[in-house]
């Protein structure tokens, strides 16, 4: 039973490669910013959307179908290191990176995959648009 509890433990304070990724196209540029606390996990659980037809990104699916599994790499752009302890919450940290990365590289339109966030007027006025029209 010590056992178990001290590879629990082991396991809580072991952290994954965390941090902003790119899937960029190799053909026209184009690429898609994502963050995740497990890289490692994000890239393989993308390729395999992508591989299956199955990618919540239509417009990459489709250059993906069209361009062939060859002409996109697979990219960490930023890690973080786990410097702190195991009851630390890292979410908002790659989450600030993935902001700062999405500004650099505007990854939208014909630059790239990903659609840009609303604001917080934007997300108001969007649920005031909701109510009223239902």
């Amino acid at each position: 039973m010590n056992n178990r509890r001290e590879l629990k433990s082991e396991y809580k304070q072991t952290h994954t490669r965390m941090g902003v990724y790119q899937i960029r196209s190799l053909v026209n540029g184009k690429v898609l910013i994502g963050v995740a606390l497990n890289l490692t996990g994000i890239l393989n659980s993308n390729r395999f959307q992508l591989e299956m037809g199955s990618h919540a990104n239509r417009k990459l699916q489709a250059e993906w179908k069209e361009f062939g599994s060859e002409n996109f790499a697979f990219e960490a752009l930023d890690e973080l290191a786990a410097t702190e302890g195991a009851d630390y919450d890292y979410k908002p940290d790659p989450a600030f990176l993935e902001e700062m990365w999405l500004g650099k590289l505007e990854p939208y339109g014909e630059r790239g995959y990903n659609e840009k966030k609303k604001g917080r007027e934007e997300k108001l006025r969007q649920i005031a648009r909701n109510r009223m029209s239902n």
